[in-house]
């Protein structure tokens, strides 16, 4: 065992290392706080000034995390957040957890990381392990990465240790936490994975070690796209049910009564979340590089993606039936979460299906109890605000599109009060002339 990875367990096993978090989104703030609760110094570096002070000043802006969390650790002086980049000198442990999403093209765009690579080059020194957490495609961490951060001095394996570590959130889940939720590992190395595993060892209950970073990542693809998968097959039933007159959700809790061989996938109005829209075009992507060409994963990719467009379809169609074109039609989408009962919409079907209907004429607003404001992104800049539903604001309505089904939502309220529901989640029983699934 070299000195550099001798001393750097040591630190770790007696939590005297310093831990840097560079990324305190979705998935970087849980891993930062996780650290600094088990007792590690933890400085966690954002771009964002706004996350930077809530941190500092012991307030959440995540909806799952409660601040109460963030405030116990700054007071037992384990945790700071910082904008500069230069922080991870003073850290034996840095991860990074950074948006990786698709160019227009639907190929991946790595900017994020690489960018931020060449930021913290000049700042790392021997005995320091990198950790990226970012989804992203197989030999990445390896070909991409590891030429951006090695200088002179910089031994990968020897003095300098690199691992893929893939993040496992599940936003507002409270069964699967980080603590508790198994952590795939795979190193440049053998002596950086032994370097990664006692890192993430300290942190959660269990680490599953792979042959290597490309395994992790492949890993990481293979979970996301799985789920992808099954998700485009049952959102092409649903739109075959609808065909022959059945009701999709009635087959799958008829399916799911199965007690082996059958995993239950609900379809909905489009895949969101940083995650699953996303994997399985760096996974296709891959595969061409690699002269495969991965028609079973493209086309699940394809499917989810027109799921909006499915939506608007329908709701055009119960309009039209009911006498009003969508153009100049009073349209409330009810959620814009990419989930039920969060605040996360990235890569929100609700959001490009607001776009759309705007675009196609529609007067639109929207409620959601967890997003007050339709937040600017790469694709959209909405300027809506959530309104409160009453009966007397749902029935000034043309339409109710149902795109999120949070358990805040009134549903017997908006049941009553609306002229037309388009249901994307199945949580109303299908009625003819008033509630329409999609």
């Amino acid at each position: 065992m070299s000195d550099s990875l001798h001393q750097l367990l040591d630190k770790i096993n007696r939590r005297r290392a310093t831990v840097a978090v560079i990324g305190l989104g979705y998935a970087g703030l849980p891993v930062c706080l996780r650290f600094a609760e088990v007792g590690f110094s933890t400085i966690g570096v954002d771009r964002d000034a706004a996350k930077v002070e809530h941190i500092n000043r012991g307030r959440s802006y995540i909806a799952h995390i409660a601040a109460a969390r963030i405030a116990a650790a700054l007071q037992k002086k384990t945790l700071r957040a910082s904008t500069d980049p230069a922080a991870v000198a003073e850290a034996d442990a840095v991860i990074l957890c950074l948006p990786t999403p698709l160019k227009d093209n639907n190929e991946p765009d790595m900017h994020y990381v690489l960018d931020t690579a060449d930021a913290i080059a000049p700042h790392l020194r021997p005995g320091q392990i990198v950790s990226l957490e970012s989804t992203t495609y197989p030999g990445a961490t390896e070909e991409d990465l590891l030429p951006r951060l090695a200088r002179d001095g910089l031994s990968v394996g020897e003095n300098f240790f690199l691992v893929f570590s893939p993040e496992r959130e599940d936003p507002a889940n409270p069964d699967y936490h980080t603590a508790v939720i198994p952590k795939i590992c795979g190193g440049v190395t053998g002596r950086c994975l032994q370097a990664g595993v006692a890192l993430y060892g300290a942190i959660v209950e269990r680490v599953v070690p792979t042959s290597g970073a490309r395994a992790a990542e492949l890993s990481k693809l293979l979970e996301n796209t799985y789920r992808a998968v099954n998700i485009a097959l049952v959102n092409e039933l649903k739109m075959l049910a609808d065909k022959m007159g059945l009701d999709i959700f009635e087959i799958v809790r008829a399916a799911a009564t199965k007690p082996f061989g059958f995993t239950a996938f609900h379809p909905g109005p489009g895949l969101g979340g940083h995650c699953i829209p996303i994997d399985p075009f760096y996974l296709s992507w891959k595969a061409r590089q690699h002269g495969f060409n991965a028609r079973f994963i493209q086309l699940a990719g394809e499917i989810n993606t027109a799921m909006p467009n499915y939506v608007m379809e329908k709701t055009t169609a119960a309009l039209e039936a009911a006498g009003k074109p969508l153009a100049g039609a009073r349209i409330l989408v009810l959620g814009v979460a990419y989930k039920k009962n969060i605040d996360d919409t990235r890569e929100s079907p609700g959001l490009e299906i607001i776009s759309r209907l705007q675009k196609s004429g529609a007067r639109v607003d929207y409620s959601d109890p967890h997003v007050p404001r339709a937040p600017r992104t790469r694709k959209h800049a909405l300027n809506l605000q959530s309104i409160t539903l009453t009966a007397a604001a749902v029935a000034r309505f043309d339409c109710a599109v149902v795109v999120t089904d949070h358990d805040d939502f009134d549903w017997e309220l908006i049941k009553k009060n609306s002229a037309l529901i388009i249901d994307s989640r199945g949580v109303f029983t299908p009625a003819a002339g008033k509630i329409v699934r999609a």
